[in-house]
């Protein structure tokens, strides 16, 4: 029997969030609401959560922070909501390490299905234990199992969606691979996105595994059509 997932949502409006557990309870979530960042962070950081839905503007600290200090303990998916268009742009300048970002108001049905989407993948990359466990490349060495990143030797925290990004394209070397095959094939969601979230993530790999971002010796811009892994 498959264990019911648990959903945090960090909202301090507090008819959207009991909006929001509504629909997700019915397709079966467990959901816990938390109305200020402060007592989201605690729960997110003492409870085992298998989700987060994170508004950005709250009382106290602010989504921002909430995303930055959870990424430094777990990798469990994190989608952004916020109410005004301006504040995806800061979630892409920064690169806090959210999965995905939804802008108010938006559909019950489009919530659940994004929900449903980044658990599902999420799961899929967790257990897939039938692959090969350890990829290396010159100093390189992805551990699926353990979900790890070392570069020559040091161990690099990864957030979830810039490891599956980094797996995928070590998985496919030398293989060129368009903005939007790997936001279809990664976030999976077509026209509900941004594809700019791709090369957001691909800076903040480079600046993790490389000497020089700028002259990448992994990921390598091929330029008019996508990104390479060099194997």
């Amino acid at each position: 029997m498959n264990k019911v997932k648990r959903i945090l949502i960090i909202e301090d409006d507090k008819s959207i969030a009991e909006l929001e557990r509504d629909y997700l309870e019915i397709d079966g979530f467990s959901v816990d609401i938390a109305l200020t960042g402060d007592e989201g962070l605690e729960k997110a950081l003492s409870e085992e959560i298998d989700l987060i839905l994170l508004d950005l503007m709250l009382p106290g600290t602010d989504g921002f922070q909430i995303c930055k200090a959870i990424r430094t303990e777990k990798d469990i998916p994190i989608l952004m909501v916020s109410a005004k268009k301006e504040d995806i742009d800061k979630i892409r300048g920064l690169g806090l390490g959210a999965d995905d970002y939804i802008v108010k108001p938006f559909s019950p049905s489009e919530l659940v299905a994004r929900v449903k989407a980044h658990l599902a993948r999420y799961q899929r990359l967790i257990s897939k234990e039938s692959q090969s466990e350890l990829i290396m490349f010159r100093g390189l060495k992805i551990d699926q199992s353990s979900r790890r990143v070392f570069v020559n030797g040091r161990e690099v925290v990864f957030t979830a969606k810039e490891f599956d990004l980094l797996t995928f394209f070590a998985l496919h070397p030398d293989h060129v691979f368009s903005k939007e095959q790997l936001f279809e094939r990664l976030w999976g969601f077509d026209s509900l996105g941004d594809i700019s979230t791709v090369t957001v993530h691909i800076r903040k790999i480079r600046e993790k595994i490389e000497t020089d971002p700028s002259n990448p010796q992994y990921i390598e811009t091929v330029w008019g059509a996508g990104y390479r892994f060099k194997g």
